[in-house]
């Protein structure tokens, strides 16, 4: 009975300190596809990144980013125009998409989303 109990409790533990899947690599480039809410609406919008750059294409707008990485699954967009940053952070990744959260560079606040790779 002793050893079941010890069995249990290492299953437990081994899988409790797993870590989520992240193959940063395979999104650092392409086209993603996001949602996002406006007024109570869910909108989907659509981004492409390449090695210096990031377009974002939302509410017939279009936004411009250079992008800087700072480690495989963390970078920095710093928009062209207005000249502020938000950090970026890839937490897991499934075959057609990551989770991330993200915020503007100096501030606290974290907030997460998905983007879905369409090419």
């Amino acid at each position: 009975m002793k050893k079941a109990y010890f069995a249990l409790i290492v299953s437990v533990l081994i899988i409790s300190c797993s870590q989520p899947e992240r193959n940063c690599q395979d999104y650092k480039t392409g086209t993603f596809s996001f949602k996002y809410i406006v007024d109570g609406e869910e909108k989907t919008g659509k981004f492409t990144r390449d090695d210096q750059y990031s377009v974002e294409y939302y509410d017939n707008k279009i936004d411009s980013a250079t992008v800087k990485w700072l480690n495989d699954c963390e970078f920095v967009l710093q928009d062209v125009k207005m000249k502020s940053s938000v950090h970026m952070k890839i937490l897991s990744t499934t075959d057609n998409s990551y989770t991330f959260e993200y915020s503007l560079v100096g501030d606290a606040k974290k907030l997460q989303g998905t983007a879905i790779k369409t090419n």
